[in-house]
């Protein structure tokens, strides 16, 4: 056995030994970094000190109404600073939090209350009537609504308020911090299009990992002024919020994504970075001259989502903005693969070559053990940047599970990876690039067509802004590539222009067939709804 063959004493022990949690960075930049600006929103600015101390009386106030350890708080609430706490408040009192995209219908949050069990919902006032009525459409218990107000909004008067409840709590609360890393720490249910969403259970230890392993791989140093951008109930914002105590990082909270506010903070408030959909580069690409502030420094942007277009990258990068594609799913806690750039090899290619590069899903970031491309049997597929398969992924910031639902928690485990349900190739690098989510596979006559392809050529056209492709059932071929096109202001191109477009670029069989001119359907995470183009294109 070696030289360590004896461990006798070499125990786990208090002073040797403590379970990894994020709350452990709000504690301690609450001491270290005191004075410095932790959270912004509007007028409101809190310190380190403030900021842990507002999540101290939230943890205090939540005990004091009953919550105990693993008990569930849920949230209905936008990118605010009770969002924010509640990340740290909720899991300081030993509790899971449920962060809920308020966008979704009453029927499916009423279900998410039922199945995750909230014992309380902290609902911002533009959505205490839709907690109301989910409460009211509910099998079991409703939780307790507390109101979370907003200055722009005059207060329902009907349930306590979130600043009321704060300010009557024990600003001495002590708080619980975990006694096994594993503790569940969050609940997020997946946005399934079909049949009910799927609870997603997060450990501590997870996201401490995240945590670290984004700082490394966005090269961050210490005091960045983060853009909380991608919403706090997707993923819980990639976890961003429980990193930036980590660096004695600033938050600037948003209510409303819009190219004005992202520009204006940048201007005013000095932001460094931001993570968002790619939706959110194609607002910033085209804002209007009256929506653009000059800033002079690089903002770092990590995008996910649907691969952004390659003339996307090219086009944001001349406005100050570095963009690195990341990759990741609800059942990760988020990004776990980056497109990390290798600056010797790929600096000195054209600017639609570096494009092409930049919109790969990349490699493992360094918490994940191993992430790579396989058949239906595991079985790594030919690094040739053309074979198909699946990701799979292994690593710490993989899911617990899924609540109450151990077959599909089996099943997406099986082979000891987790199955991600995206298809992709594997260059011989090693580097990842998705070709498709495998429902969005496109097999006409027999091929295969990415709608990724095809939609990455279609946002090449100048007078594109979106572009969407589904497949349509065809009498001959099966099915053909349908594309939807969002236009850009003033942009009029005729649809047999497009296809010819395309057509310059693309095999003939990958070209779609039909083009339909139309706003594109999205969820509030920016993600375009193909479900729903789906059903249009079978009824053209």
């Amino acid at each position: 056995m070696g030289w360590m063959a004896d461990e006798t004493g070499l125990d786990k022990c208090a002073a040797n030994y403590v379970p990894l949690t994020p709350l452990s960075h709000l504690r301690r930049a609450a001491s270290v970094f005191a004075d410095r600006t932790a959270v912004i929103y509007g007028d409101h600015r809190a310190t380190y000190a403030q900021y842990h101390d507002r999540c101290t009386r939230l943890a205090s106030a939540l005990s004091a109404m009953g919550v105990a350890s693993g008990d569930v708080v849920a949230t209905l609430i936008p990118n605010t600073p009770a969002q924010a706490e509640a990340h740290f408040g909720v899991p300081a009192c030993g509790a899971v939090l449920n962060t809920i995209n308020m966008r979704l219908d009453v029927g499916t949050v009423a279900y998410i209350f039922d199945h995750g069990g909230a014992k309380i919902v902290l609902a911002d006032t533009e959505f205490v009537e839709l907690a109301e009525a989910a409460c009211a459409q509910m099998q079991g218990t409703p939780p307790r609504i507390i109101e979370v107000t907003d200055p722009a909004l005059p207060a329902t008067g009907r349930h306590p308020t979130y600043e009321d409840t704060l300010a009557k709590a024990n600003a001495d609360f002590d708080w619980h911090m975990p006694k096994d890393e594993w503790e569940s720490l969050a609940l997020n249910y997946t946005s399934g299009t079909t049949g009910r969403p799927k609870g997603v259970v997060y450990h501590h230890r997870g996201a401490y990992l995240m945590t670290m392993g984004t700082v490394i791989s966005w090269r961050m140093v210490l005091h960045p002024v983060f853009m909380q951008i991608v919403p706090l109930f997707h993923c819980n914002g990639w976890n961003h919020t429980w990193m930036m105590p980590l660096i004695g990082g600033t938050l600037v909270c948003c209510r409303d994504i819009s190219a004005a506010n992202i520009y204006n903070a940048i201007a005013d408030e000095g932001v460094t970075h931001f993570g968002g959909a790619p939706i959110v580069l194609n607002m910033l690409v085209n804002a209007s001259e009256e929506e653009r502030r000059p800033f002079d420094h690089t903002v770092e942007v990590f995008t996910a989502g649907a691969p952004p277009a390659p003339a996307t990258l090219s086009k944001i990068e001349k406005l100050g903005f570095n963009i690195t594609q990341v990759y990741g799913l609800t059942e990760t806690y988020g990004h776990v693969t980056e497109c990390l750039w290798k600056s010797e090899d790929w600096q000195s290619l054209d600017e639609s070559a570096r494009a092409a590069i930049k919109a790969r899903q990349g490699v493992a970031m360094p918490m994940m053990d191993h992430i790579t491309v396989t058949d239906p049997q595991v079985i790594q597929t030919p690094m040739d940047g053309k074979t198909q398969g699946e990701i799979m992924i292994r690593g710490n910031s993989v899911m617990k599970g899924y609540l109450k639902n151990p077959d599909a928690t089996a099943e997406a485990f099986a082979g000891g990876y987790f199955h991600s349900g995206d298809i992709a190739v594997q260059h011989p690098d090693g580097y990842i690039q998705i070709a498709d989510r495998a429902k969005d596979i496109i097999i006409s006559g027999g091929e295969n067509i990415s709608s990724v392809e095809v939609e990455g050529v279609l946002m090449g056209h100048p007078d594109v802004n979106l572009a969407a492709v589904v497949a349509k059932p065809d009498d001959k071929w099966g099915e053909v590539p349908c594309a939807f096109v969002e236009l850009k202001p003033g942009a009029n191109p005729d649809e047999a222009g497009l296809i010819a477009f395309t057509r310059e670029t693309l095999a003939g069989f990958k070209a779609p067939k039909r083009v339909v001119f139309q706003e594109l359907p999205k969820t509030s995470t920016g993600k375009i709804q193909k479900y729903e183009l789906r059903k249009t294109a079978a009824d053209l």
